[in-house]
């Protein structure tokens, strides 16, 4: 029995697995911030070891930049942590071997070894929810840079909107859930979540459209340059944005579409794991330790 837990900006995932990933409890609950997020990580990972007789290994995900190596959450700027040694403070609770990356990474394990990614040498994978990540398979490799590598939420499209993170302009300041719903409530008045604005799009409400126009555009200057650096053959969008499927796809396609010249054309498609694909990745990476000893 392996344990898996993904730590997102808005909810925690949590699976007890066998070795086919077949899953014998789950846990489901809200992410809380600061040191209270650090608290509900190791209680959630101990309440999950606890229903697991026999556990060997335990993966993680988190958000932020993430050290694979020491296995330290460096920093997150939506759960407001710095610093944080997850590997050493589990191993001590537990006594098992603990693998811990950064959650888009984990996405992008999952869909690259059994998703909607699988079979391609190339791809990115873009969870668009609370935050905006890339997990970057380049010559079928997961490229991590020191935990740097495929931060593109945090690339400038030329908005004229402050980010989390210091900068202005950044994309997940403006494309993110959270930034569609709140640009939608400053431009109407009225609150509302990024599932309602896309439900809106589908019925030509006109306001809704516009806001969803900018989206498109911004997420297709992102994701057009990440095509020229990388080549993907595949673009998988997950998160809870890639609920609105078609309706985000095809307009976010013929965008990227006209910003390429001789550059391969990567295919957009949804994820086959959705929200789930972080805790299966951590999940795989957890197999992956048992492999090793």
């Amino acid at each position: 029995m392996i344990v898996a837990l993904d730590v997102g900006g808005t909810s925690m995932k949590g699976a007890v697995m066998d070795r086919d990933l077949e899953r014998t409890a789950t846990v489901r609950r809200p992410t809380p911030r600061g040191d209270a997020a650090v608290a509900a990580v190791l209680d959630t990972v101990g309440e999950l070891v606890a229903q697991a007789p026999g556990a060997e290994a335990v993966g993680l995900a988190v958000p932020g930049i993430v050290d694979d190596e020491t296995g330290v959450a460096a920093w997150s700027e939506n759960i407001g942590w710095r610093d944080v040694p997850f590997r050493a403070l589990i191993e001590e609770r537990t006594g098992l071997p603990v693998a811990v990356g950064h959650d888009v990474r984990a996405g992008g394990t999952a869909e690259q070894r059994l998703g909607a990614a699988r079979g391609a040498r190339n791809s990115l994978v873009v969870p668009i929810g609370t935050g905006i990540a890339a997990a970057m398979v380049i010559d079928g490799h997961l490229c991590v840079g020191s935990g740097y590598a495929g931060e593109i939420g945090h690339m400038s499209v030329g908005a004229d909107e402050p980010c989390v993170c210091g900068g202005t302009g950044c994309l997940e300041a403006v494309a993110s859930g959270p930034a569609i719903a709140r640009r939608y409530a400053r431009r109407t008045g009225r609150e509302t979540t990024a599932d309602a604005v896309a439900a809106l799009v589908a019925e030509g409400e006109p306001d809704a459209v516009a806001v969803w126009a900018e989206t498109v555009g911004w997420l297709g200057t992102a994701l057009a340059a990440a095509t020229v650096l990388a080549a993907p053959e595949v673009i998988v969008i997950g998160g809870g944005l890639s609920r609105a499927g078609d309706l985000l796809l095809g307009p976010l396609a013929d965008d990227i579409e006209g910003r390429l010249t001789f550059h391969r054309r990567p295919r957009l498609t949804t994820a086959r794991f959705a929200d789930e694909a972080g805790c299966v990745g951590a999940g795989l990476w957890a197999l992956d330790l048992l492999e090793t000893q």
